[in-house]
Formats: C-alpha cells, sequence, structure tokens
C-alpha cells in the first residue's frame, strides 16, 4: 500500500516504540519522514531525517519543526507521540514529577502542534495524530498521574478537532492499551515478579495479551491517510477490547 506517497510527515519520540513503529510504517507507504526525538540517531541509521528536539523547550520544539519541514519541503501529517510514564498514586507522586510529566506529554503536544500548524494549513491532507491511551478512559491502578496526562490528551484532541476543522485540519488520538514496548519492559523490570505481572497485565486484555507497536502504529496510519479524510475528533482504541468488552469469567 502507497496511500502516503508523497505525503511528509513528523513523528515525535519516533526514536523507539510506537513513534519508531509508525515513522518506519509511514514510510514503507510512501511518507516523507522526520523524526524528532531526543535521540534520533537510530532514525538517521534507518534513512530517515532525524532531527533532536525537547518538547518541554519551545526555542528547541520550534528549530526542529522549522528544520524538518525545510528538509521535508512542507508538512502534511503531524504524529504527537513523545510522552513519559509515571507510576502510582496521588500520594506517590511529587508536585516536581506532576510538572514534569505534564510538560512532556500535554504540553509537549501543545508546542509542537503549534510549531507545526503554520504549515499543516497548507496542506490538501492535513493531519494530526495524537498518542493517548487506554488510561484516558479507564481508571487504571497506580497510574494515577499518567492517566491524568492522557485525559488531558483526549479532551485536547477534541478542542484541537473543533478549532482546525474548518482549516482543513483533522485531528484525532489513539488509546492504546498495554503495549509491548521498551518502557513497559522497563516497569516489569523493576517488579518483583516481572514474569508474572506481564502475565497479569495480558489477561486485563480481553485478547489475553499485550498490543504490540505495529498494531497502533497501523491505527495512527489510518487515522493520518487520505482513506480517513472524513474522520476527525475520534479516538480510536487499540487495547484488544479492555475499554469496551465485558467477558464473563472463564468456568473452571
Amino acid at each position: 500500500m502507497r496511500d502516503f506517497e508523497g505525503l511528509k510527515a513528523i513523528v515525535t519520540g519516533g526514536g523507539s516504540g510506537i513513534g519508531a513503529a509508525t515513522a518506519y510504517m509511514l514510510a514503507n507507504r510512501g511518507a516523507a519522514i522526520a523524526v524528532l526525538d531526543l535521540d534520533p540517531e537510530a532514525a538517521i541509521d534507518r534513512g530517515l531525517h532525524g532531527f533532536k528536539a525537547d518538547v518541554t523547550d519551545d526555542d528547541s520544539v520550534r528549530e526542529a519543526v522549522g528544520a524538518a519541514c525545510s528538509a521535508l519541503r512542507g508538512l502534511d501529517v503531524l504524529v504527537n507521540n513523545a510522552g513519559i510514564g509515571a507510576t502510582g498514586t496521588i500520594e506517590d507522586n511529587s508536585d516536581e514529577q506532576w510538572r514534569q510529566v505534564w510538560d512532556v506529554n500535554v504540553i509537549g503536544m501543545v508546542r509542537v502542534s503549534r510549531a507545526a500548524l503554520p504549515r499543516l494549513r497548507a496542506s490538501s491532507n492535513a493531519a494530526i495524530v495524537n498518542t493517548c491511551s487506554i488510561a484516558a478512559t479507564a481508571g487504571l491502578p497506580q497510574r494515577a498521574l499518567y492517566s491524568a496526562t492522557k485525559g488531558a490528551v483526549l479532551s485536547l484532541t477534541l478542542a484541537m478537532a473543533a478549532d482546525h476543522v474548518r482549516e482543513g485540519v483533522r485531528v484525532n488520538c489513539v488509546n492504546p492499551g498495554t503495549v509491548d514496548t521498551p518502557w513497559v519492559r522497563r516497569l516489569l523490570d523493576q517488579t518483583p515478579g516481572p514474569a508474572a505481572e506481564r502475565d497479569a497485565l495480558a489477561a486485563r486484555q480481553p485478547m489475553g495479551r499485550l498490543v504490540n507497536a505495529d498494531e497502533v502504529a497501523a491505527a495512527i496510519a489510518y487515522l493520518a491517510s487520505p482513506l480517513a479524510a472524513s474522520v476527525t475528533g475520534t479516538a480510536l482504541a487499540v487495547d484488544g477490547g479492555m475499554a469496551g468488552l465485558r467477558l464473563r469469567p472463564v468456568s473452571r
């Protein structure tokens, strides 16, 4: 499939995990790709444009977006994927942690989108896709701070979609369940029993396994593609049925 032929896309946090899977998938489907990441070397090594960017620094964001748009000679798609995690209840995370995670996961998206919008308005297929989470719509234990930021991303997506639909810019988000990414693996390694914890995370998703990064990338690609030209203000769940299904317990 070459539905992205001739289109130019920026993927933030494209150095690993969901962002890397998305960047490579869009490139394989014809897009010219620029990855913005704190460490873009892996993307550069794979033949993509890569630019160092810190989404908590507006000057860094504007410089990187400008350089990416110059290298790509325009911009049609922005994938706001850069983000960080946090574990704990509201008693466990300090004010400093709250500010840090909020700055990356929410205000970071604002900074990148703000810098990209003037270029997107010039595109005939302008799309923004934000990486949200099942944590925006389901109460997960030990994820208070992370969930709060992802709830904000969901609301931000809807507000952006309303603000920019008449400018020809579509805005959607994906809501992954627990994805087998380097970040999740690091969290598992910090638990007393990583294998048992992984099994528990898999079991809470009705399909009985973790989501993989390529599955999330495919959902992002759909929302960014001209094939989704009438889709805006939508949150697409990629969570193994976690958000909508309530299965009966397995009989013993």
